[in-house]
């Protein structure tokens, strides 16, 4: 995950890290991120095929930037509060078991 110069986040996925970086810093990486370089690696995760690292791009891809900030941060217990289940029934008067 990126963030770029506008404070936006961007998600993608990719064979090298390394080289994906150099392409979106020198503004080939993606139709988004050109447009607001440069551009940080904030956060990434590494996966044994292009396949599942593409469906978990997707995942991200649909998530609330509080949610991605969770990640982020790594800060799992917030990413549980955050998830789509629980942010449906925020206001019922569900309490956090300890």
């Amino acid at each position: 995950m990126l963030c770029c110069a506008n404070g936006e986040y961007y998600t993608g996925s990719t064979y090298n890290l390394e080289v994906r970086m150099a392409q979106h810093n020198n503004g080939g990486g993606s139709n988004f991120s050109w447009k607001f370089l440069p551009v940080q690696l904030v956060y990434y995760e590494e996966f044994d095929n292009i396949g599942q690292a593409f469906r978990r791009e997707k995942q991200i891809q649909g998530w609330s930037r509080k949610k991605k900030e969770a990640l982020i941060a790594g800060d799992i217990d917030r990413l549980k509060l955050l998830s789509k289940n629980y942010s449906q029934y925020r206001n019922v008067g569900f309490r956090k078991l300890e």
